[in-house]
C-alpha cells in the first residue's frame, strides 16, 4: 500500500504529539529538581543544585533507595529461579492442566495492583498470620516479576528447539552438562532481560507494596508518595524521582537491545 506525503506527515505529526504528552511531564520533573522554588512552581524562577545536595545526604532517601535495591535484587533472584522453572516445565514437558497453569503464571502481571496488593495482604495478616516486612514484600513483588522472566525464556525455549541438547544427550552428556553447555548459553540473554525488567517492575512498584510492606520498611515510592506535599519536601522529591528515571531506563534500554539483537 502506498502512502501519501500527507498521510505520513499526519502519522508524524500523531507520534510526534504522543512523544511529547508522555514524556514532556518527566522534562518538567528534572526542570524542577534543579529550580530555585521551593513549590515545584513553573516555570522555574531560577537554576540551583542545593536540592542535588540535601536529597543525596537525606538518610531517609538514602535508605529508601537501598531498600529498594535490596527487595528488587531479592525478588529478580527469586523470579529467575522460578520463572526459569516454570518455563521449563510449561514448555519441554506434556502434563494434565498445562494450558491452566500457565494462565494462572501470567495472570498476576494482568491483574490490576491494587487487587493483587488486597488479596496479598489478606493472605499474609489473616490467612498465614505472618508480620508485614521484608518478607512480604519480596514474595509480593516476585509475584509479577515472574512473569517476566517466564515469558522471556519461554519464548526463547520455544525458539531454539531441542535438537542440540538431544544430540548433546546422544553423545553421553548428563543432564548438567548438556544444561551447562547446551541450553544456559542459549538462554543466557533471555534470563538477562527478564531479570533486568523484573529489577526495573519491583525498584519502582508502589501499589502492591503499600500493602505489603507494613509500617517498619520505606521502599524509595512510597517514601515520595509521603514527601510529596511537605513543605521544602517537593524538590527533593523531584531529585529523587529523576534518580527512579535514571535507575529504571538503565535495565530497560539494555534489555530492550539484548532482545533487538537476539531477534536478528
Amino acid at each position: 500500500m502506498r502512502i501519501t506525503p500527507l498521510t505520513k506527515t499526519a502519522l508524524w505529526a500523531a507520534a510526534g504529539f504522543v512523544l511529547v504528552f508522555i514524556y514532556a511531564p518527566l522534562f518538567v520533573v528534572v526542570a524542577n529538581s534543579f529550580s530555585t522554588s521551593s513549590t515545584l512552581a513553573w516555570p522555574p524562577p531560577g537554576f540551583t543544585t542545593e536540592w542535588w545536595v540535601r536529597a543525596l545526604t537525606n538518610e531517609a532517601a538514602l535508605n529508601a533507595i537501598s531498600t529498594s535495591v535490596i527487595v528488587a535484587l531479592a525478588s529478580t533472584f527469586v523470579a529467575l529461579l522460578l520463572g526459569t522453572a516454570l518455563s521449563f516445565a510449561l514448555q519441554r514437558f506434556e502434563f494434565f492442566g498445562k494450558s491452566t497453569v500457565n494462565l494462572l503464571v501470567v495472570l498476576p502481571i494482568a491483574l490490576p495492583g491494587i487487587v493483587t496488593g488486597i488479596a496479598l495482604n489478606n493472605a499474609f495478616k489473616t490467612i498465614m498470620g505472618v508480620q508485614l516486612g521484608w518478607a512480604t514484600i519480596i514474595v509480593a513483588h516476585a509475584t509479577f516479576c515472574v512473569v517476566t522472566v517466564f515469558n522471556n525464556v519461554f519464548a526463547r525455549l520455544r525458539r531454539v528447539g531441542t535438537s542440540l541438547e538431544e544430540a548433546s544427550s546422544d553423545l553421553g552428556a548428563g543432564a548438567w552438562t548438556t544444561f551447562r553447555l547446551v541450553t544456559f548459553p542459549q538462554i543466557r540473554s533471555a534470563l538477562f532481560a527478564g531479570g533486568l525488567l523484573s529489577f526495573a517492575l519491583s525498584f519502582d512498584e508502589i501499589i502492591v507494596t503499600t500493602f505489603t510492606a507494613g509500617s517498619g520498611v520505606q521502599t524509595l515510592p512510597i517514601f515520595i508518595l509521603d514527601n510529596m506535599f511537605r513543605p521544602n519536601q517537593a524538590p527533593i522529591v523531584a531529585v529523587i524521582a529523576v534518580v527512579m528515571i535514571l535507575i529504571a531506563i538503565v535495565p530497560i534500554y539494555v534489555a530492550q537491545r539484548l532482545t533487538s539483537s537476539d531477534s536478528r
